[in-house]
């Protein structure tokens, strides 16, 4: 059986991948140098330079290509390097319509950096799918969208804002960090880029900062490997490694995370010291059908506001934990704790933010794979 045909838990461990040609390490080498031999000037090995490509990161993206049912995967140094060479694709003038509920850090690279270069954007409830075209304009040439959203986990209907697209003549990139390939792949669903904060769900394992973008076009594809090669945004050998080592574990560990995001979901819902839980899986979860079409489970974030949405409640419960760790980031083999409005999120003015939904008192959880009664008992201790 060749690779083509395999199933994804199979490629997280064998796709686009290939015995080393040297010894037949099973493992890609980390090939640790910055520059390769020639026999003679242009003749060479397919290296030259590992700012334009190093077989480590050659490994790492067929690899992300492979498990996101793409043909060309590019690595960088992380998730917002990814987001810049995406943004680097348009022209001053050009406008990008968002969805306004995303991370802090894409809203502060679009906001204080492109801005200033000439690029619009336009920041967007997008749930509806319908009210999109209410504002497209002749400038529009981007439809960039989270799902789930950062951190209301919000659903956008990646098909039928693909189709809308599509009419309009427009690019559609998703920021697939929260679901990871296991749960949604939205080149199926008619996206043209995915991009991935690889550092979360792909590494899996909190000791690396990568990013990675993929896609189906080569016309596309060319001119992302154009500014990741002039623009040098690229991860290095070692983490390109990590990442690979962390995707052959993917499924497995995405798996656990879903099985504990939805108990600790429930065991918030029913509890009467908290108010709000924002989680796909939840059937009263506004676009809960939708993330049951597109998803292949609700993943393991979740955010919550304890009873009263009283800020200082929220902080004396994020400090009373003890096996939720209080960092940024999310989706490594162990239990994070967030509070959006002063970490991840506290470069959107807290006016912006509330418009959102983000408040004050809004915790958010990264759900690891630890036993998940051990996880209850430690929120249930924090919330008495």
């Amino acid at each position: 059986m060749g690779k083509e045909g395999l199933k994804f838990n199979s490629r997280t461990i064998h796709g686009g991948q290939e015995l080393e040609k040297g010894y037949g390490a099973v493992m890609p080498p980390i090939y640790q140098t910055s520059t390769f031999a020639q026999v003679a000037p242009g003749e060479h090995k397919g290296y030259v330079y590992a700012r334009s490509a190093n077989p480590t990161r050659t490994a790492l993206e067929n690899s992300l290509a492979s498990i996101e049912n793409g043909k060309y995967g590019l690595a960088f140094a992380s998730g917002l390097a990814a987001i810049d060479a995406i943004m680097k694709l348009f022209n001053p003038g050009d406008e990008i319509l968002s969805n306004y509920d995303l991370y802090g850090g894409a809203f502060r690279l679009f906001k204080h950096i492109f801005e200033k270069y000439g690029l619009v954007f336009c920041f967007i409830d997008m749930q509806d799918a319908r009210s999109i075209e209410n504002h497209i304009t002749k400038n529009t040439k981007l439809i960039w969208m989270e799902t789930p959203t950062n951190p209301m986990l919000n659903i956008l209907d990646i098909k039928a804002i693909t189709k809308i697209a599509k009419e309009h003549k427009l690019l559609v990139a998703v920021d697939n960090t929260f679901a990871s390939p296991y749960l949604q792949t939205p080149l199926d669903l008619g996206a043209d880029i995915v991009m991935h904060s690889a550092t979360k769900y792909l590494g899996g394992h909190s000791d690396t900062v990568v990013g990675g973008i993929v896609v189906k076009d080569k016309g596309l594809a060319d001119k992302l490997y154009f500014i990741q090669n002039t623009s040098g945004a690229i991860c290095g050998p070692m983490d390109s490694f990590l990442v690979l080592r962390g995707i052959k574990t993917l499924h497995v560990r995405m798996q656990r995370h879903c099985e504990n995001g939805k108990a600790i979901a429930l065991f918030l819902k029913q509890h009467d010291q908290v108010e709000e839980v924002y989680w796909p899986g939840l059937t009263d979860h506004p676009n809960h059908e939708i993330a049951k079409n597109q998803m292949k489970d609700f993943g393991a974030m979740l955010s919550f506001v304890p009873k009263g949405g009283n800020y200082n409640k929220a902080i004396e419960i994020i400090k009373k934990l003890s096996l939720f760790t209080l960092a940024e980031s999310l989706g490594g083999v162990e239990s994070l704790v967030g509070h959006p409005a002063s970490m991840s999120h506290g470069s959107i003015p807290k006016k912006e933010r509330e418009k959102i939904g983000i408040k004050d008192a809004l915790i958010r959880i990264s759900v690891g794979i630890e036993d998940v009664q051990d996880l209850i008992t430690d929120l249930e201790n924090a919330l008495s």
